[in-house]
Parts: C-alpha cells; structure tokens; sequence
C-alpha cells in the first residue's frame, strides 16, 4: 500500500507506516497543483494531510481510497466529492484535546494578567507594578463553554483545577437549563470535576454568554456553526468579558467581534483567524490583532510534541487497519442512514455463487443493495445474509430466489 504523506508528519508516524509494510512517499510541501500531480505520478492508495486543502480535482488525478486527516477538524478536505467517488475520508478526533485546552488557558491567564504588556514594558526597561498588579484572577469565576467534545471536556477538567464554575452549550443536551448531572458527567469522565466546581447547561449558546465571565468557543465547523458567535451573541457577554477561540476562523463574525472589543472593551485571545495564510511561514496581516486587548498565536493549538505523537500514532493505527483488514476507524463519510426500506435476511449454505444468485435476482427486479453483511456460521457450512434495501422485494421475487437455489434454506423481509 502507498502513502502520501503532503504535510509535515512525525519520524515516529514514518517508520510506523513503513513497519507496517506501506511504501511511503514523504512530500511535505506538496500543494494546489504539485499536490495534485504527485497524486497520479505516485499512484498513491492513501493521503495523509495536515491543514493542505484536498480538492474535488486532487481526487479526479489517481487511485486514492482513502485521506486521513492528521488531526481533528477536516474542513479543508472536499468530503462531499470524495463521497461520490467513494474515497474514505479520516481524522484523528481527540488526540490533541490536551494540547489545545491548555493553550486555550494559556490565553486566558495572559488576557488575565496581560502577561504580554507585562514583558513588552519590561523589555522597554518600564517597572510599572502599580498597574499589573489589577487582574479580576480565574478563581470562582465562570467559564463558558460552546462545545462539549473532546476539548470541551478537556477544558473543564482544567477549570476545576482553577476553582472555575462551568456553564456550558452543547447539541447533545437538546436545549436543557439545569445543572449537569451525575450520569452525564459520568459519561465524560467529569464526575471529579463535578464534584469540585458547579457544571450547568443551559438553553442556547447566547444564554452561556449572558452569564460567563470568560466564554471560550470549542465547535467543529459546519453549516449550522459558521457565523455562529456574532453580534447577537457577543451583545450577551458583559463588559470587559474575556472570549477565546481556539476552534474554527468561520465559526465567529470577526467584524462583529472587532467591533465589541471597541465597544464593550472585550478582551480577545484567538488562535485562529478569519483568512489565514496557506503555508506555515508568510505574512500576515489582520486588522483585528491591533485592537488594544487581542491576543493572537499561529494556529497552533494542537502543535505540541506529546499531540503530534499522538497523532501519528493514530494515524499509522488507522492506515495499518485500512491495510491489514479493509476498516478504516473514525471515518467521517460513511452514511449515517441510507435509504433503505426492508432488510432481505437469506439464509443459505456457505457455498459459491449464492449470493450472486440473490444479486442477480435484485439487479432484474431494479432493487438496489444499500448494506450487506454475510455471517458464517461455526464450521463454515451456513450463513446468514443481511441486505438492505431501497424498495420491498415482492413475493414472488423471493421465491424465484429460493426455488432456483437449492443453496437457500430460506428467505424473510424486514421493515426498516
């Protein structure tokens, strides 16, 4: 099996791949129009990316069946056309939650006690304690939370070590205005947390806003997230509030974002931005990162050594697994539901060209297969087949199959 690696990626993550018998090509710069020729000169079967976008044309120009994304997010990966050319698309969820949690603390204890002015007037040679000696402090405060996954979680686990009370949104609790309880912190391993610090959830991500004193946003990007954190939402947050976003440029309004640090004296850290360079190195200019109070790193939430490792590592395990068994773990393309109506259950003898028949007897009656699955029984004398379909096959239509193969023992139809 063959892996393009386009992005910079871990010697851990290299000799892995290589151990586990892939040959590798290593193309770190590779992008646009290279990117897209090295995937037809290589003949890649696999692509591993970073943040390097993957186009509808990349996937047109050789034999991919599968793009692992080294990381979380993978909004930068044309899913939908590798959909249609049935391209298994991957991502490394959760693996650098530590990483970008802490960075996210990182940010707000600096906005906390404006540790960059600190160090630019001592670097001007100015002793200005009188001044730096005002921070409100983390202690009792509340933390608002957008998004409850795998950074979110990470995120409140640190706020109880900071004696932070915790209000948070999430699609997963359906609107819910009420302090978290002991199963759902159960669910995601908080019950310590919840035992040291208030955790509640409420209504809608506005109502977070209206009663954090720090609101940090932790969504992946999608049509019902993009532009989500606007106006409405920053007009809740009280005055000279601290907001962070660590998670996706798109999911906030930065115009409207600009325009609340001017007018509310919001205190901004941000990691990632509305319209970021293509290449790690290049320059960069946004209007926001002048503002009095803004923060700004490099999008490099999740560039620690301990997540870049970890994510290597889940990358080799995916690409190993796709290799060695046909499963590709954390797929983000598969169907969720089909159109499928009824389930036909064939059981038969283990024997060749049953299943065939069966196929053959769908395609005449214009039945498509959606999903199927053929269990073998100990001994590998029978099996059970499961085959989804998009109509119901008609009776007479199962018992051509059954009295043409003496291999069927029997035929049964499930409503889906």
């Amino acid at each position: 099996m063959k892996v393009l690696i386009a992005d910079t990626f871990e010697k851990i993550g290299i000799d892995g791949l290589k151990t586990a018998g892939c040959d590798v090509v290593y193309e770190p710069e590779l992008k646009d129009e290279t990117l897209r020729a090295a995937i037809g000169s290589t003949a890649a079967d696999v692509l591993v990316v970073r943040s390097t976008a993957v186009t509808g044309a990349m996937l047109d120009s050789g034999r991919l069946s599968l793009i692992v994304r080294a990381g979380a997010g993978y909004n930068t990966i044309d899913v939908a056309g590798a959909s249609t050319r049935g391209i298994y698309v991957s991502n490394c969820p959760g693996k650098n939650a530590i990483a970008v949690a802490e960075l996210a603390f990182a940010l707000i204890l600096a906005l906390d006690r404006r540790v960059p002015e600190n160090v630019a007037e001592l670097r001007a040679g100015k002793w200005n304690k009188k001044e730096y000696s005002k921070a409100p402090g983390l202690y009792g405060r509340t933390l608002g939370l957008l998004g409850v996954g795998n950074i979110g979680q990470e995120m409140i686990r640190r706020a109880a070590g900071f004696g932070m009370n915790v209000v948070l949104w999430s699609r997963r609790y359906e609107g819910a205005n009420r302090p978290m309880n002991e199963r759902e912190a159960r669910d995601l391993s908080l019950e310590s947390a919840l035992r040291t610090v208030r955790i509640d959830l409420a209504p809608t991500p506005g109502d977070v806003a209206a009663r954090a004193d720090i609101l940090s946003v932790h969504l992946a990007l999608g049509a019902e997230t993009k532009g989500l954190v606007n106006t409405t939402l920053l007009d809740r947050l009280k005055p000279g509030a601290i907001f962070v976003n660590t998670s996706r440029g798109d999911v906030v309004d930065y115009p409207a974002l600009a325009a609340a640090v001017r007018d509310k004296g919001l205190r901004v850290g941000l990691d990632v931005f509305a319209s970021e360079p293509g290449s790690a190195v290049a320059e960069f200019h946004d209007d926001i990162v002048a503002l009095p109070g803004v923060y700004g790193t490099h999008h490099i939430g999740a560039s620690t050594d301990q997540a870049q490792d970890a994510i290597a590592a889940e990358t080799v395990r995916i690409i190993r697994s796709y290799k060695e068994t046909g499963r590709v773990p954390n797929v983000v393309n598969l169907a969720k539901r089909t159109p499928a109506t009824h389930m036909l259950i064939v059981r038969h003898r283990d024997r060749p060209g049953v299943l065939a028949h069966v196929f053959s007897h769908l395609r005449k009656d214009d039945l498509n297969v959606q999903e199927t699955e053929n269990i073998v029984f100990e001994g590998a004398e029978a099996a059970v087949a499961r085959i989804n379909l998009d109509g119901a096959p008609s009776s007479s239509l199962c018992g051509r199959i059954k009295s043409e193969n003496s291999d069927i023992f029997d035929l049964q139809v499930v409503r889906l």
